[in-house]
């Protein structure tokens, strides 16, 4: 039987990675930005202030145990609930997990650290790296991120540019769209600009899909997000629902798997199905029995229904 994991969490149904595992490595919600969409809710400790959250080789010995359970995943992405760039000792980990497994290593980021120079050194450790950037211009930029009182619009594209420069893996773009916020003409221009100047290998665009930090959050439906696609050029995709074409093997399909992926993020029935490689029947036993305990409710969100952990 598995036992229950501290620091990774998954296989999580990505849209842009496939099927992957997760590192936890900040406090949640410790982040430089109070994005008006984030999913895991309002920021509760904001800072740029890097520090050591605790020793490394714990999160290491999760990763041995998971792969000697037979880990099967596209990749292991640095992420969780909070920014991870934060954490002063991801370089060390990145080291960490590159001796342990062969599987490529991704970090998700809010990209707001990159002009720290200690920060692209332990970024650029890894083999794809996923900012963020959701302003051409700080007004835009402080109405859709709420960043930190130090940390501007000039000092985020500034960073991106120098990672650019020294970094020879994937860079990975996200563009967040919310409807009434960045989506003007003249926004887009900016956006598209400042894409210009920091050369990612890819834009991917996104929009609310699950519920927000901000209850009145409005996405863009897949046609103007293409639109929007085709001005910013031919790197550029729109990051579609996430799909997965297999089932991983080996895995004990549980409530306390399910729980585990719902503790990090909020999921549709579908996604529960594709990340575990279960049926729906068997899904909808556990989401069922989690919400009889009052562990976890049910959220609509467009028409579709949303799992979180109370």
């Amino acid at each position: 039987m598995a036992s229950e994991k501290k620091y990774f969490y998954g296989p999580v149904p990505s849209r842009r990675l496939g099927r992957s595992y997760g590192v936890d490595i900040v406090p949640f919600k410790v982040c430089t930005l109070d994005c008006v969409y984030c999913q895991l809710g309002k920021t509760t400790a904001m800072t740029i202030k890097r520090k050591d959250y605790g020793p490394i080789e714990p999160i290491l010995a999760e990763l041995r145990e998971t792969l000697a359970e037979g880990l099967e995943a596209d990749f292991i992405t640095i992420a969780g609930s909070g920014e991870p760039t934060l954490n002063s000792r991801l370089g060390e980990l990145i080291d960490g997990i590159k001796k342990i497994t062969d599987i490529p290593v991704a970090i998700l980021t809010n990209g707001t650290l990159l002009y720290k120079e200690d920060v692209r050194a332990d970024c650029a450790k890894a083999d794809v790296v996923m900012p963020s950037l959701d302003a051409g211009d700080e007004q835009t930029f402080q109405k859709v991120n709420r960043p930190h009182r130090d940390i501007s619009i000039e000092n985020l594209i500034s960073g991106l540019c120098g990672f650019r420069d020294e970094f020879a893996g994937r860079i990975w773009l996200e563009v967040f769209f919310v409807e009434g916020l960045n989506t003007e003409v003249e926004q887009i221009a900016k956006i598209r600009d400042a894409i210009e100047l920091i050369r990612p290998d890819k834009i991917q665009l996104n929009t609310a899909v699950r519920p927000t930090a901000e209850a009145d959050i409005k996405r863009l439906d897949a046609e103007k997000l293409q639109a929007i696609a085709a001005r910013l050029g031919p790197k550029c995709e729109v990051v579609a629902d996430f799909s997965l074409g297999h089932h991983g093997r080996g895995l004990e399909n549980k409530a306390e798997d399910v729980l585990s992926i719902l503790k990090r993020r909020p999921c549709s029935l579908n996604d529960i199905c594709s990340g575990l490689g279960i049926g729906r029947n068997e899904a909808l036993k556990y989401v069922t029995g989690l919400q009889h305990k009052g562990i976890i409710h049910s959220e609509k969100r467009d028409g579709r229904i949303f799992f979180k952990v109370n």
